[in-house]
C-alpha cells in the first residue's frame, strides 16, 4: 500500500494514503501530546483538554452541533488520549472529506473552554475516574502500571487522579491549547477515497495560516526493577482478577516483533497455549489472555486473567510454567500458525481506512519513520524459533515479573512465593 508524505511550511505532516477501492475516507489528527509529556501536578491535562475540545466552538457552539454536523452525513467523530499520543478522528463518505477537516480544525483551533463547561466536564472526568475505580478488570490494570512504573508518568493513569483533575484551571487548558495544539506538533493521516493533492490543498487552506508553538518534554518512564513485585488489592468480589507481566521492549527495539508472536503464541486467540493450558485443560479461568504494549523508551508483556479465588495460586502457577515452557519448546508447526496469524491479521486490519490511517500516522508521529505492511510482513516471516527463545529468556526472568491481583486474596505472602521463573 503506497503513500505520501508532505510537510508545510509551518511544520505540519501529512499523510496521505488511498484506497480507491472504498467509498469512505478516514481523517486523524494526532498531537505529540499526552500522559506521559504531564507533570504529577497536572496529571490528566491532556485528557481534560480532549473532552473540552468537544464541548464547544466559535463555530458550532455546543456538543450537540459538533455531532450532528458529522451524524448528519452518516459519519463518525471521536477523540482519544493516550500516553505519548491524543487523536482527534473522523470516518465518513468520501464526498464529505472537506467537512470533515473542517470540524476537526475548528475543535482544535476554536474551543470555547466556557466556565460552566469546564466545571460540568470536570464533574464528568471524575466519575470516568471513579467508574475505572470500581471495575475490578480496570482498577487491577491500573494498579500493576503503578507496580511496573512506580512515581512514572507510564505508572499513572491517563485521565490523572481526582485531586489533579479537580485543580487544573481553565487557564492552564488555554495556555496548554495555546502552546501545543499547534502544526509542528501535529500530523494527519488520511486514508480511503480521495485524491492526495487535492486533500492537501484542503488541509493547507484549513492550517496553513496556523503559527508554531512549542514542544512538549516526553518524561522517560523506568521500572528501577531488581526484583519480583507484588501488590494485592483486597475487594469482596466473586473473582479474583489478575494481570501478571514484565517489562517489554520499545517501539524502537528491533526484537518487538518477536515478542509479539511470543504473545501470539501465549495468549492471544483460543488456539493460544494459555487459553488451551488454563481455560480448557485446567479450567481455571473464563477470560485470560496476554497483550504487548510498545512505547518510546521501554514497554510491557501482560498476562490478564479473572479467576475463582480459592484457584488463584493455582493459575498463577500454571501461567508461570507456560512462560518458563516457551523458552524452551517452540514447534515448527507452532510457529508457522502464529506468523500466519499476525500476518493475517495485519491485512486484514487494513481493509478499514481507519486502521490504515492510524497505522502510517502512528508510527509517523512516534518515530517519524514508517515501516510498510510488506516490510513488516518480511521481519515476520524471517522470524525463527531460535529467535524467539532468546527474547524469551532474556525477558521472561524471576526478577523481572509483577504481579498485581484485585480480589478476595486472604494471603497475599503466598502469592509472592510462588513468583518464580
Amino acid at each position: 500500500m503506497e503513500y505520501q508524505k508532505v510537510v508545510l511550511d509551518n511544520g505540519l505532516r501529512i499523510i496521505t494514503c488511498p484506497m480507491p477501492h472504498t467509498r469512505s475516507v478516514s481523517v486523524v489528527f494526532f498531537l505529540i501530546a499526552g500522559s506521559c509529556y504531564e507533570d504529577d501536578k497536572e496529571a490528566g491535562i491532556s485528557h481534560f483538554v480532549e473532552h473540552m475540545c468537544f464541548k464547544g466552538t466559535g463555530k458550532r457552539q455546543s456538543s450537540q452541533e459538533i455531532s450532528e454536523a458529522i451524524e448528519g452525513v452518516g459519519g463518525i467523530l471521536n477523540g482519544g488520549t493516550d500516553r505519548e499520543m491524543t487523536t482527534y478522528w473522523c470516518k465518513l463518505a468520501s464526498q464529505h472529506f472537506e467537512l470533515a477537516v473542517d470540524v476537526i480544525v475548528d475543535l482544535l483551533r476554536n474551543p470555547l473552554l466556557r466556565k460552566e463547561d469546564v466545571d460540568k466536564e470536570r464533574q464528568v472526568i471524575i466519575e470516568e475516574i471513579n467508574m475505572s475505580l470500581d471495575s475490578p478488570q480496570q482498577r487491577v490494570g491500573m494498579l500493576y502500571d503503578e507496580l511496573m512504573w512506580p512515581g512514572k508518568p507510564l505508572g499513572r493513569d491517563v485521565a490523572g487522579s481526582k485531586e489533579t483533575v479537580s485543580s487544573i484551571t481553565r487557564q492552564q487548558m488555554s495556555e496548554y491549547l495555546k502552546n501545543y495544539y499547534a502544526p509542528d506538533n501535529m500530523l494527519v493521516s488520511i486514508a480511503g477515497d480521495f485524491q492526495p493533492d487535492k486533500a492537501v490543498e484542503i488541509i493547507e487552506r484549513a492550517i496553513g495560516n496556523w503559527t508554531k508553538g512549542k514542544s512538549l518534554d516526553y518524561i522517560p518512564s523506568s521500572t528501577g526493577q531488581e526484583s519480583a513485585r507484588v501488590q494485592v488489592e483486597h475487594r469482596d468480589t466473586e473473582q479474583v482478577n489478575l494481570v501478571l507481566g514484565l517489562e517489554g521492549l520499545s517501539i524502537f527495539h528491533p526484537d518487538r516483533f518477536i515478542l509479539d508472536i511470543l504473545s501470539i503464541m501465549l495468549g492471544e486467540g483460543m488456539s493460544s497455549r494459555l487459553f488451551s493450558e488454563i481455560r480448557e485443560k485446567l479450567g481455571l479461568a473464563y477470560d485470560i489472555h496476554s497483550y504487548v504494549e510498545h512505547f518510546r523508551d521501554t514497554g510491557a508483556f501482560i498476562i490478564q486473567a479473572g479467576v475463582e479465588p480459592g484457584q488463584t495460586g493455582k493459575a498463577i502457577s500454571a501461567i508461570l510454567t507456560q512462560l518458563g515452557s516457551i523458552k524452551e519448546n517452540i514447534s515448527d508447526l507452532e510457529m508457522h500458525k502464529a506468523r500466519e496469524m499476525a500476518k493475517g491479521r495485519l491485512l486484514l486490519s487494513m481493509e478499514n481506512s481507519r486502521n490504515v490511517a492510524g497505522w502510517y500516522g502512528a508510527q509517523e508521529v512516534l518515530t517519524r519513520r514508517i515501516i510498510t505492511i510488506d516490510a513488516v510482513t518480511r521481519i515476520i516471516e524471517k522470524i525463527s524459533a531460535d529467535d524467539l527463545k532468546r527474547v524469551a529468556r532474556s525477558l521472561f526472568l524471576t526478577e523481572r515479573l509483577n504481579l498485581a491481583v484485585v480480589g478476595p486474596v486472604e494471603k497475599p505472602e503466598s502469592l509472592a512465593e510462588i513468583l518464580r521463573l
